[in-house]
Protein backbone atom coordinates (compact mmCIF):
# COMPACT_ATOMS: atom_id res chain seq x y z
CA UNK A 1 0.00 0.00 0.00
CA UNK A 2 1.26 3.47 -0.84
CA UNK A 3 2.20 5.93 1.87
CA UNK A 4 -0.76 7.55 3.55
CA UNK A 5 -4.14 6.03 4.28
CA UNK A 6 -7.12 6.47 2.01
CA UNK A 7 -10.10 5.61 4.19
CA UNK A 8 -12.39 5.58 1.16
CA UNK A 9 -10.53 2.79 -0.65
CA UNK A 10 -8.30 1.02 1.90
CA UNK A 11 -10.85 -1.64 2.83
CA UNK A 12 -12.04 -2.23 -0.72
CA UNK A 13 -11.38 -5.35 -2.79
CA UNK A 14 -13.27 -4.01 -5.80
CA UNK A 15 -11.81 -5.15 -9.13
CA UNK A 16 -9.17 -7.30 -7.43
CA UNK A 17 -8.74 -10.83 -8.74
CA UNK A 18 -9.23 -13.30 -5.89
CA UNK A 19 -8.85 -17.07 -5.96
CA UNK A 20 -10.79 -19.09 -3.38
CA UNK A 21 -9.82 -22.75 -3.12
CA UNK A 22 -12.76 -24.83 -2.01
CA UNK A 23 -14.78 -21.86 -3.19
CA UNK A 24 -17.89 -23.72 -4.25
CA UNK A 25 -18.81 -25.44 -1.01
CA UNK A 26 -19.03 -24.81 2.74
CA UNK A 27 -17.37 -21.70 4.11
CA UNK A 28 -15.53 -21.18 0.81
CA UNK A 29 -18.83 -20.68 -0.98
CA UNK A 30 -19.63 -17.79 1.35
CA UNK A 31 -16.17 -16.26 0.83
CA UNK A 32 -16.75 -16.40 -2.94
CA UNK A 33 -20.19 -14.85 -2.72
CA UNK A 34 -19.19 -12.04 -0.38
CA UNK A 35 -16.06 -11.18 -2.34
CA UNK A 36 -18.14 -10.93 -5.51
CA UNK A 37 -20.67 -8.73 -3.70
CA UNK A 38 -17.73 -6.52 -2.71
CA UNK A 39 -16.77 -6.07 -6.35
CA UNK A 40 -13.92 -8.57 -6.61
CA UNK A 41 -13.38 -10.84 -9.59
CA UNK A 42 -13.61 -14.29 -8.04
CA UNK A 43 -12.04 -17.55 -9.19
CA UNK A 44 -13.58 -20.62 -7.56
CA UNK A 45 -11.10 -23.51 -7.42
CA UNK A 46 -12.97 -26.47 -5.97
CA UNK A 47 -12.74 -30.20 -6.60
CA UNK A 48 -16.54 -30.27 -6.38
CA UNK A 49 -17.06 -29.20 -9.99
CA UNK A 50 -20.86 -29.19 -10.08
CA UNK A 51 -21.18 -27.08 -6.94
CA UNK A 52 -18.40 -24.71 -7.99
CA UNK A 53 -19.91 -24.17 -11.43
CA UNK A 54 -23.33 -23.50 -9.90
CA UNK A 55 -22.02 -20.91 -7.42
CA UNK A 56 -20.04 -19.11 -10.14
CA UNK A 57 -23.10 -19.06 -12.38
CA UNK A 58 -25.26 -17.59 -9.59
CA UNK A 59 -22.65 -14.87 -8.97
CA UNK A 60 -22.64 -13.94 -12.65
CA UNK A 61 -26.44 -13.93 -12.76
CA UNK A 62 -26.39 -11.44 -9.88
CA UNK A 63 -24.09 -9.15 -11.88
CA UNK A 64 -20.73 -10.20 -10.41
CA UNK A 65 -17.57 -11.55 -12.00
CA UNK A 66 -16.81 -15.20 -11.30
CA UNK A 67 -14.95 -18.04 -12.93
CA UNK A 68 -15.17 -21.68 -11.86
CA UNK A 69 -12.08 -23.80 -12.45
CA UNK A 70 -12.66 -27.23 -10.89
CA UNK A 71 -9.35 -28.07 -9.24
CA UNK A 72 -7.74 -30.77 -7.15
CA UNK A 73 -5.30 -28.76 -5.03
CA UNK A 74 -3.07 -31.82 -4.57
CA UNK A 75 -2.46 -32.02 -8.34
CA UNK A 76 0.44 -29.75 -9.30
CA UNK A 77 -0.53 -29.52 -12.97
CA UNK A 78 -4.17 -28.82 -12.17
CA UNK A 79 -3.23 -26.06 -9.74
CA UNK A 80 -0.92 -24.42 -12.24
CA UNK A 81 -3.58 -24.61 -14.95
CA UNK A 82 -6.06 -22.99 -12.57
CA UNK A 83 -3.72 -20.09 -11.80
CA UNK A 84 -2.96 -19.63 -15.50
CA UNK A 85 -6.66 -19.63 -16.35
CA UNK A 86 -7.38 -17.06 -13.64
CA UNK A 87 -4.66 -14.73 -14.87
CA UNK A 88 -5.58 -15.19 -18.53
CA UNK A 89 -9.25 -14.46 -17.86
CA UNK A 90 -8.94 -11.51 -15.51
CA UNK A 91 -5.50 -10.11 -16.35
CA UNK A 92 -3.63 -11.08 -13.20
CA UNK A 93 -3.96 -12.35 -9.63
CA UNK A 94 -4.18 -10.15 -6.53
CA UNK A 95 -5.28 -12.48 -3.77
CA UNK A 96 -5.51 -16.11 -2.76
CA UNK A 97 -7.61 -17.69 -0.02
CA UNK A 98 -6.28 -21.17 0.72
CA UNK A 99 -9.54 -22.54 2.08
CA UNK A 100 -9.71 -26.06 0.58
CA UNK A 101 -9.44 -28.60 3.35
CA UNK A 102 -10.03 -32.26 4.11
CA UNK A 103 -12.02 -32.41 7.34
CA UNK A 104 -15.75 -33.07 7.21
CA UNK A 105 -15.36 -36.58 5.79
CA UNK A 106 -12.88 -37.61 8.50
CA UNK A 107 -14.35 -39.85 11.21
CA UNK A 108 -13.58 -38.69 14.73
CA UNK A 109 -11.70 -41.21 16.82
CA UNK A 110 -8.56 -42.29 18.62
CA UNK A 111 -5.27 -41.19 17.07
CA UNK A 112 -3.96 -44.75 17.06
CA UNK A 113 -6.70 -45.81 14.65
CA UNK A 114 -5.67 -43.32 11.96
CA UNK A 115 -4.24 -45.20 8.98
CA UNK A 116 -1.12 -43.97 7.22
CA UNK A 117 -2.92 -43.42 3.91
CA UNK A 118 -5.53 -41.22 5.61
CA UNK A 119 -2.72 -39.21 7.26
CA UNK A 120 -1.07 -38.72 3.86
CA UNK A 121 -4.34 -37.63 2.26
CA UNK A 122 -4.98 -35.01 4.94
CA UNK A 123 -1.47 -33.59 4.65
CA UNK A 124 -1.72 -33.59 0.85
CA UNK A 125 -4.84 -31.42 0.81
CA UNK A 126 -4.31 -29.27 3.89
CA UNK A 127 -0.59 -28.52 3.52
CA UNK A 128 0.72 -29.59 0.13
CA UNK A 129 -2.32 -27.99 -1.50
CA UNK A 130 -1.52 -24.64 0.09
CA UNK A 131 2.11 -24.90 -0.97
CA UNK A 132 1.18 -25.69 -4.57
CA UNK A 133 -1.37 -22.88 -4.78
CA UNK A 134 1.03 -20.32 -3.31
CA UNK A 135 3.72 -21.37 -5.73
CA UNK A 136 1.36 -21.19 -8.72
CA UNK A 137 0.15 -17.64 -7.99
CA UNK A 138 3.53 -16.28 -6.90
CA UNK A 139 4.83 -15.23 -10.37
CA UNK A 140 1.55 -13.48 -11.12
CA UNK A 141 1.65 -11.58 -7.84
CA UNK A 142 5.28 -10.64 -8.52
CA UNK A 143 4.24 -9.27 -11.89
CA UNK A 144 1.40 -7.38 -10.22
CA UNK A 145 3.85 -5.77 -7.80
CA UNK A 146 2.38 -7.46 -4.74
CA UNK A 147 -0.53 -9.48 -3.46
CA UNK A 148 -2.24 -11.04 -0.47
CA UNK A 149 -2.43 -14.67 0.63
CA UNK A 150 -4.80 -15.79 3.39
CA UNK A 151 -4.38 -19.33 4.69
CA UNK A 152 -7.27 -20.87 6.60
CA UNK A 153 -6.12 -22.81 9.66
CA UNK A 154 -8.35 -23.77 12.61
CA UNK A 155 -8.86 -22.70 16.20
CA UNK A 156 -8.35 -26.36 17.14
CA UNK A 157 -4.63 -25.66 17.20
CA UNK A 158 -4.90 -23.37 20.23
CA UNK A 159 -6.18 -26.18 22.44
CA UNK A 160 -4.88 -29.20 20.57
CA UNK A 161 -8.32 -30.74 20.22
CA UNK A 162 -8.23 -34.54 20.01
CA UNK A 163 -10.07 -37.09 17.83
CA UNK A 164 -8.82 -35.79 14.49
CA UNK A 165 -5.09 -35.72 15.18
CA UNK A 166 -4.18 -35.59 11.50
CA UNK A 167 -6.46 -32.61 10.85
CA UNK A 168 -5.30 -30.67 13.91
CA UNK A 169 -1.65 -31.33 13.04
CA UNK A 170 -2.14 -30.17 9.46
CA UNK A 171 -3.79 -26.96 10.61
CA UNK A 172 -0.92 -26.23 12.99
CA UNK A 173 1.37 -26.69 10.01
CA UNK A 174 -0.57 -24.01 8.15
CA UNK A 175 0.56 -21.45 10.71
CA UNK A 176 4.20 -22.49 10.36
CA UNK A 177 3.95 -22.31 6.57
CA UNK A 178 2.34 -18.87 6.85
CA UNK A 179 5.12 -17.46 9.00
CA UNK A 180 7.98 -18.89 6.96
CA UNK A 181 6.47 -17.95 3.59
CA UNK A 182 5.80 -14.40 4.79
CA UNK A 183 9.56 -13.97 5.24
CA UNK A 184 10.28 -15.53 1.85
CA UNK A 185 8.01 -13.22 -0.15
CA UNK A 186 8.12 -9.99 1.84
CA UNK A 187 10.52 -8.37 -0.61
CA UNK A 188 7.93 -9.00 -3.33
CA UNK A 189 5.33 -7.01 -1.34
CA UNK A 190 3.20 -10.12 -0.88
CA UNK A 191 1.53 -10.55 2.49
CA UNK A 192 0.85 -14.00 3.94
CA UNK A 193 -1.48 -14.28 6.92
CA UNK A 194 -3.64 -16.96 8.51
CA UNK A 195 -7.09 -17.12 10.06
CA UNK A 196 -8.14 -19.68 12.67
CA UNK A 197 -11.92 -20.11 12.53
CA UNK A 198 -13.82 -21.62 15.41
CA UNK A 199 -16.43 -24.34 15.01
CA UNK A 200 -18.44 -22.86 12.14
CA UNK A 201 -21.96 -23.80 11.14
CA UNK A 202 -21.30 -24.19 7.44
CA UNK A 203 -23.36 -26.45 5.21
CA UNK A 204 -20.67 -29.13 5.25
CA UNK A 205 -20.11 -28.91 9.00
CA UNK A 206 -23.81 -29.28 9.76
CA UNK A 207 -24.07 -32.26 7.41
CA UNK A 208 -21.14 -34.05 9.06
CA UNK A 209 -21.86 -33.35 12.74
CA UNK A 210 -24.39 -34.94 15.07
CA UNK A 211 -26.65 -32.83 17.28
CA UNK A 212 -24.88 -34.26 20.33
CA UNK A 213 -21.51 -33.09 19.02
CA UNK A 214 -22.80 -29.60 18.29
CA UNK A 215 -24.42 -29.28 21.72
CA UNK A 216 -22.60 -27.08 24.21
CA UNK A 217 -20.17 -25.73 21.60
CA UNK A 218 -20.82 -22.13 22.67
CA UNK A 219 -20.34 -22.47 26.43
CA UNK A 220 -16.75 -21.23 26.58
CA UNK A 221 -17.16 -18.28 24.24
CA UNK A 222 -17.45 -14.60 25.09
CA UNK A 223 -20.20 -14.38 22.47
CA UNK A 224 -22.47 -17.30 23.34
CA UNK A 225 -24.01 -18.09 20.00
CA UNK A 226 -23.11 -20.35 17.08
CA UNK A 227 -20.48 -19.17 14.62
CA UNK A 228 -21.51 -18.85 11.00
CA UNK A 229 -19.45 -18.44 7.80
CA UNK A 230 -20.33 -14.74 7.57
CA UNK A 231 -18.57 -14.20 10.92
CA UNK A 232 -15.28 -14.93 9.14
CA UNK A 233 -15.79 -12.76 6.09
CA UNK A 234 -14.75 -9.45 7.64
CA UNK A 235 -11.38 -10.71 8.84
CA UNK A 236 -10.63 -12.43 5.54
CA UNK A 237 -11.56 -9.46 3.36
CA UNK A 238 -9.60 -7.15 5.66
CA UNK A 239 -6.47 -9.26 5.14
CA UNK A 240 -6.99 -9.12 1.38
CA UNK A 241 -7.41 -5.35 1.37
CA UNK A 242 -4.88 -2.52 1.37
CA UNK A 243 -5.90 -1.75 4.95
CA UNK A 244 -3.85 -4.79 6.03
CA UNK A 245 -0.98 -3.88 3.73
CA UNK A 246 1.62 -3.79 6.52
CA UNK A 247 0.47 -7.01 8.19
CA UNK A 248 2.17 -10.29 7.34
CA UNK A 249 3.06 -13.53 9.05
CA UNK A 250 0.18 -13.08 11.48
CA UNK A 251 -2.61 -15.38 12.65
CA UNK A 252 -6.03 -13.93 13.45
CA UNK A 253 -8.33 -16.03 15.62
CA UNK A 254 -12.06 -15.66 14.88
CA UNK A 255 -14.06 -17.87 17.24
CA UNK A 256 -16.23 -15.63 19.39
CA UNK A 257 -13.63 -15.43 22.14
CA UNK A 258 -13.29 -19.15 22.89
CA UNK A 259 -9.49 -19.04 22.74
CA UNK A 260 -7.27 -16.01 23.29
CA UNK A 261 -3.61 -15.68 22.36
Amino acid sequence: MAEGFNAKTAYSVANKVMIVTGGGTGIGKVYSQRLAESGAKVVLADIAAEESNAVAASIREAGGDALSVPTDVTDENAVQAMADKAADTFGGIDGLINNASLMSVLPRGDWFDIKADRWDSVMAVNLKGIFLCCRAVYPYMQKRGGGSIVNISSSRIWEGNPNRLDYTTSKAGVVGLTRALAREVGDDKISVNAVTPGFTMSETQIASSSSNYMGGRDDGKCFKRPQFPDDLVGAVIFLLSDAAGFMTGQTINVDGGMYMH
